[in-house]
């Protein structure tokens, strides 16, 4: 197949660095244009972005001359297929609806719009059949593109994992994330603050994780999804950890449920989806008593898989509890909007 022309909204951040990387080669996608603030605009990728390791920074970006974001929708930009978006919230919720009536599919990994009743907000694993929401928003919004969405970061790695458990009928999920300090962007925190410290809150995190798995698990009827019926309780900490989320999660079910039936039901689960970033595995269950760990189980699946361990009963009738781990910048962000994007195609949206 003829590659797809794809642009980096944020190119320059830290998660727009990680698209470009991500898309280096990759077979369906070839980067076409690479957009950011007036401040970077007009200058070579390699100037804009110098804090990327020569190195790290693929051939093809680093000559190309970064556009601002009033070229979106000129023609400069007709070409693009499709626009991931790393944006700043506040920028996002302007640009991402002008990629939009550009007639682009605009993947974003921001959450402005992820809560939109027409947005689909998806894990491919899980609910790929929300992307009908996209034909009743751009009959609504007269739109030529669309928009979707992938979760907050630490919400896709516990998503992933409830779902092979709702079959045995869930109450509620309690959840501690020990969230790595990449989840804060480049500049996001100080070395004096996050070494030999954790620090237990992070703004506007635990309202992400308490709302957003309840829409990807609910289910479409008609162009509205219901949630899914549970309640989730979060509490959030960044810890020392430079990649790589990590996630303790008690489950109580309606009825009793062993460990060797939840085991056997993260083993089972499987997807259809086969596409360059799909993981053979989404989900991989460790059976060390010490994982998962960052450093060791990050990068599984090319860092899109997500490895689970610790299953173990919990202090109160029917609680289940385990650890949950994915990478926060691979599978939580960038990676995810690309497994986002090339289900598009597979499915026939682009």
């Amino acid at each position: 197949m003829k590659k797809l022309k794809v642009g980096v909204l944020g190119a320059t951040g830290s998660v727009g660095q990680r698209f470009v990387q991500l898309l280096d080669g990759h077979p369906w996608f070839e980067l076409g244009a690479l957009f950011a603030s007036e401040r970077s605009a007009g200058k070579r990728y390699k100037d804009a972005a110098p804090w990327v390791l020569p190195s790290e920074m693929p051939e093809e970006a680093a000559e190309m001359v970064v556009k601002p974001m009033k070229a979106i929708g000129t023609s400069s930009t007709e070409e693009i297929a499709v626009m991931f978006s790393a944006l700043p919230g506040d920028i996002a919720s302007v640009v991402e609806k002008q990629g939009a009536q550009a007639g682009c599919a605009v993947s974003s990994n921001v959450v402005v719009h992820r809560m939109e009743e027409d947005v689909p907000l998806v894990i491919p694993e899980i609910n790929t059949n929300h992307l009908a929401l996209i034909a009743a928003q751009k009959l609504k919004r007269g739109w030529d593109g669309f928009i979707i969405t992938n979760p907050n970061c630490s919400a896709i790695v516990m998503t992933l994992s409830l779902k092979p458990l709702m079959r045995f009928g869930m109450k509620s999920v309690h959840v501690s994330t020990m969230q790595a300090i990449s989840g804060a962007g480049y500049v996001g925190l100080s070395s004096m603050a996050i070494l030999d410290n954790v620090i237990p809150f992070i703004g506007k995190e635990e309202g992400k994780m308490e709302s957003e798995p309840l829409k990807i698990l609910g289910t479409l009827e008609g162009s509205e999804i219901k949630p899914a019926p549970f309640t989730i309780c979060a509490s959030c900490h960044r810890v020392p950890v430079m990649d790589g989320h990590t996630e303790a999660v008690w489950v109580d079910f309606e009825e009793d449920v062993s460990v060797e039936e939840v085991k056997k039901a993260f083993l089972d689960f499987k997807t259809d989806i086969k596409t360059p970033f799909s993981p053979e595995k989404p989900i991989i269950v460790r059976e060390e008593e010490d994982r998962p760990q960052p450093r060791l189980d990050r990068d599984a699946g090319n860092g899109m898989s997500i490895s689970v361990g610790r299953i173990r009963a919990g202090n109160v009738e029917n609680e289940m509890k385990y650890i949950v781990q994915g990478h926060n910048t691979v599978r939580g962000a960038s990676g995810a909007s690309i497994l986002n994007a090339e289900v598009l195609v597979e499915r026939g949206y682009i």
